[in-house]
């Protein structure tokens, strides 16, 4: 199955693609899409442009998303969660049942612990994906997000797509893009 995990983010929005055969994850692509634009609007579309394309070019079967996490700071993290939408809305347009971790999930599957620095997380990600080059702290995080998805809810993902056609229907359509891959 392959994995697109997504670190939102307004500025910056962080992604990173595995496959995962079994227990075996293997990494795909990762990369950083940078906002343009004076107007929100305009920096909301051009992530979402951009999402589409990497979406697009590498036909992931599933999406993970970190759940935005509330701070003192209240109009950024309103903003955070537009970014947020921006990624669940792409991901669920491409037909992507799409799970969400709070990022002390993530930090504790990839890291062991809960309250891990981003240092910690890159080196961990390139521990367990051998040979990856890293494009950045937000691709790193994004890539510990499909990791921590490959872990804890690949399954839950492919029974979610049931309502666009059932389990099976779901099955087959990830059957077909490894197909198309191969």
């Amino acid at each position: 199955m392959r994995i697109l995990g997504i670190d939102p983010g307004l500025r910056h929005m962080g992604w990173g693609i595995i496959d995962m055969d079994g227990p075996r994850l293997r990494h795909v692509a990762n990369g950083i899409c940078h906002s343009t634009g004076n107007d929100l609007s305009l920096r909301l579309l051009s992530l979402f442009d951009q999402l589409t394309t990497v979406i697009a070019r590498h036909a992931p079967e599933a999406a993970a998303v970190e759940q935005t996490f509330v701070n003192k700071d209240g109009a950024g993290t309103l903003k955070l969660g537009q970014a947020r939408g921006i990624a669940m809305l792409a991901s669920a347009r491409a037909g992507l049942a799409v799970g969400e971790y709070a990022p002390n999930a993530v930090k504790k599957t990839v890291v062991g612990v809960g309250h891990a620095d981003k240092a910690q997380i890159a080196h961990m990600v390139r521990v367990q994906l051998p040979g990856v080059e890293i494009a950045g702290a937000d691709a790193a995080d994004a890539l510990a997000i499909a990791i921590c998805h490959a872990h804890h809810g690949a399954g839950r993902c492919l029974a979610a797509a049931a309502p666009t056609g059932g389990l099976a229907a779901a099955v087959a359509r990830a059957d077909a893009r490894a197909r198309a891959r191969a």
